[in-house]
């Protein structure tokens, strides 16, 4: 497979993301850099049982995206938009939203402590740990490359 980032490196990714400022232009896409941040807050809050989610697909194409997207080489294409990013912040800054980012990390961690626990992603249907650190790792990379973060 090919290197995407490693959501197990927290020193490096909380390194990482502190170097943003607030006015870092990205490179594609209408992000700023805090809603970035707090976009990969909930998307982990997804992932750590804080949120409940649901699988918006079919079993047949879930299972045939989740191949694709999961177990190939394949990024997350640029410019990929889901929902707009909201309007108003939820953290007071970046510093905080990366602290909270920090956080719902480690409860993804301890979640998937329980022995043959899953988490249902809208696309992908039920993933269990290794599948969520692969796909977290694609979803972090792209946006990390989205800020000129990593190459």
């Amino acid at each position: 497979m090919a290197q995407f980032f490693d959501i197990n490196n927290r020193a490096e990714l909380r390194r990482l993301l502190l170097s943003l400022k607030p006015d870092t232009t990205p490179i594609w896409g209408k992000m700023t850099p805090q809603q970035m941040v707090e976009h990969l807050v909930d998307q982990v809050e997804w992932t750590n049982g804080k949120k409940i989610p649901f699988c918006e697909q079919p079993a047949d194409k879930a299972y045939q995206m989740k191949q694709l997207m999961v177990y190939s080489d394949k990024e997350i294409g640029r410019n990929v938009v889901f929902q707009s990013p909201p309007e108003h912040y939820q953290y007071p800054d970046i510093p905080t939203a990366v602290n909270q980012l920090m956080l719902e990390l480690e409860a993804f961690d301890r979640y998937f402590e329980q022995p043959g626990i899953t988490a249902i992603h809208g696309g992908f249907g039920p993933m269990n740990h290794h599948e969520w650190l692969i796909w977290h790792g694609k979803h972090f990379t792209h946006h990390l490359k989205q800020f000129g973060l990593i190459a």
